[in-house]
């Protein structure tokens, strides 16, 4: 039988362990690379992007005005995230998107302005692709915004 303070102990030390499990930076990978690695991959202003959060200036990637039918990929490991079937012009300047492809994208809470705002990044490499609001259109209600810098576009005909 434990007693009140070995229960209390054990149960604020797997509390702890449970709080780790959501962050980012301590996640696992299918894709990892070190820093040099993904500077040598990227360009300057993807690395920005991807690596430290950065955003593009809006109305700045050619993505925003992409109208052909294509997919939209992770520019650090080329996974699919986007169909141009759900892109939309939001008017924003970043490319914008109501849904992600299934099991494309995860999501974690950003913090980083002061306020509490929902960060969106490449599942299977943890690259930072911008946040998604709750101002969309139907049928989900949510503007996926994205940094172009972050994405590649390969058009695709869906017939």
């Amino acid at each position: 039988m434990l007693t009140r303070r070995q229960s209390l102990t054990t149960l604020a030390a797997g509390a702890g362990a449970i709080a780790l499990l959501p962050f980012p930076a301590l996640a696992k990978y299918e894709v990892t690379l070190t820093e040099a690695q993904w500077r040598k991959k990227l360009s300057p202003p993807a690395f920005a992007v991807l690596r430290k959060q950065d955003t593009e200036r809006p109305f700045s990637s050619p993505l925003d005005k992409e109208k052909r039918s294509g997919v939209f990929a992770c520019a650090g490991c080329a996974l699919p995230l986007f169909t141009s079937k759900t892109k939309f012009d939001s008017g924003t300047g970043w490319p914008s998107f109501y849904a992600p492809l299934r099991n494309a994208v995860a999501l974690d809470t950003d913090r980083l302005l002061g306020f509490e705002r929902t960060e969106v990044h490449c599942r299977r490499c943890g690259g930072h692709l911008g946040h998604v609001f709750d101002d969309g259109p139907k049928p989900t209600g949510k503007r996926y915004c994205m940094n172009g810098v972050a994405m590649t576009f390969t058009p695709r005909n869906f017939a």
